[in-house]
């Protein structure tokens, strides 16, 4: 396996990993520290234990001291009333320091005395030899321990709490990290699932899933912004039918005025063909626009010479508006190239060609400029028409839109404007409008193409690609 085969370091595998090995640690340190804790409190004598014993000791000692074997014979008949066990005090040869000697079984068990320092089984009581804490060698106390320091009287309890109740508490916690880290993100998204079922596309994830920068954090923020496309298209198809069945209302009042006057047969026909006409040029509008809108697929990558666009959109420009060509001003040279989709690009200067003719007076001149701004073109397109409001320059690039007074016009549908706006938007590029005191221009702003291609090559792909005679209603 590669390095470059890992996950990056943000991936959801890492936090798993650290998560995982983390609680593998712990685990390790539980078992070896509360082990050996357990061990201390299981087979080793508690401090109580060790102090009692020793106090015995010094007790012993000081019996021993002030009556030598008498004084030990009163200490151990004490002795008999506080412990019921057998208790003794014998020299460093192992030989009673009482008037009373040591039977054969005594001195047998002498030979298995264990230090106050050992460990306990819980086999049977040990004896215990606990040496006089002034001077060991003078003699020691020898006890079989009380049954009440006996180590281990709750090790099955302990047990039960070390293997059981401890692993399953920290195991809980793993499972708490692990919920929180997996299945709290996914309960969101499959609620907002469910909600986008219940047709409630403006329901959106917690931040706190949204800003994680693992693999749910990217598929939260990849569903939030399909949230945002459905709601968007959503309410743009809604709009557009809304629009659309607005707009159609009157041709088809004028068709049913028109049918049911007493117009000749000839006048009926032209009427009826001149409405229908504007209905189709409406509908096929309104279909363009929603298609560009909602395509997401990438359009074919070409270069493109602007001049010999231009030439040929003025050619049909001054033909279906009897403009004189002398109108149609270029300052762009042959020398900008830029990268985008033919067929796209020309729809979009063929519409806002359309709107600067439509919108200017009868001898007023359209101007079309350009410069290279670094890695872009900058592109502009000036009329005469007399602009619009400061407060409208955003709101003629909305479908519909026709803003009444301001500019003269021929009752356009107010579409060719959002057309253009998002046919450029596809190609990486952007449009925006400005007043210039005479006019309206509108800006275009497109990648920039480095390598340049022949006069010739744009020409043959023009002819077959752009149908520039269709009327494009702005």
């Amino acid at each position: 396996m590669k390095w470059s085969d890992l996950p990056g370091r943000h991936s959801l595998f890492w936090k798993l990993a650290c998560l995982l090995v983390a609680f593998c640690l712990l685990m390790i340190w539980l078992s070896w520290s509360w082990g050996r804790y357990m061990e201390q409190r299981n087979q080793f004598l508690s401090d109580q234990a060790r102090v009692t014993l020793t106090g015995y000791a010094a007790e012993a000692e000081q019996a021993w001291r002030s009556e030598q074997s008498a004084g030990v014979d009163a200490w151990l008949h004490g002795m008999k009333q506080r412990e019921t066990g057998w208790v003794g005090v014998i020299s460093g040869d192992l030989q009673s320091l009482s008037s009373q000697p040591l039977t054969d079984q005594e001195i047998e068990r002498l030979t298995f005395l264990r230090g106050l320092d050992w460990p306990i089984h819980k086999k049977r009581l040990p004896w215990l030899r606990v040496p006089f804490p002034g001077d060991s060698t003078a003699g020691s106390l020898v006890i079989e321990l009380p049954q009440r320091f006996m180590p281990g009287q709750y090790r099955l309890f302990w047990r039960v709490i070390t293997n059981g109740i401890i692993p399953g508490l920290f195991t809980l916690l793993l499972c708490v990290g692990l919920y929180r880290l997996l299945v709290v993100p996914l309960n969101q998204l499959r609620e907002q699932a469910n909600a986008w079922r219940a047709d409630q596309l403006n329901v959106r994830l917690s931040s706190s899933t949204t800003k994680r920068s693992d693999e749910l954090g990217e598929l939260g923020r990849a569903f939030d912004h399909m949230a945002e496309r459905l709601q968007s298209t959503v309410a743009l198809q809604q709009q557009l039918l809304r629009d659309l069945s607005h707009e159609l209302r009157t041709p088809l009042s004028r068709l049913r005025v028109a049918s049911e006057s007493e117009q000749g047969l000839a006048q009926l026909r032209e009427r009826i063909g001149r409405e229908v006409d504007g209905m189709q040029r409406l509908v096929e509008d309104t279909l363009q626009l929603a298609w560009l809108d909602t395509e997401r697929a990438p359009l074919p990558d070409e270069a493109i010479q602007v001049q010999a666009l231009w030439e040929m959109l003025t050619e049909n420009a001054c033909y279906e508006s009897a403009w004189p060509a002398s109108q149609l001003q270029c300052a762009v040279d042959s020398s900008c190239w830029v990268r985008g989709n033919l067929n796209t690009l020309a729809q979009a200067l063929e519409n806002i060609l359309r709107n600067a003719i439509r919108h200017s007076p009868s001898g007023g001149i359209v101007r079309f400029g350009g410069e290279r701004d670094g890695d872009f073109w900058h592109l502009w397109l000036e009329d005469e028409g007399g602009g619009v409001a400061e407060a409208d320059l955003e709101r003629i690039f909305c479908p519909f839109i026709r803003l009444d007074g301001s500019r003269p016009g021929d009752g356009g549908f107010g579409l060719g404007l959002s057309i253009a706006r998002n046919a450029v938007k596809r190609q990486g590029g952007s449009l925006w409008a400005q007043n210039t005191g005479r006019g309206l221009r509108l800006n275009i702003r497109l990648v920039a193409e480095s390598d340049g291609v022949s006069d010739d090559a744009i020409a043959s792909r023009l002819a077959p690609t752009v149908d520039l005679c269709r009327p494009q209603i702005v």
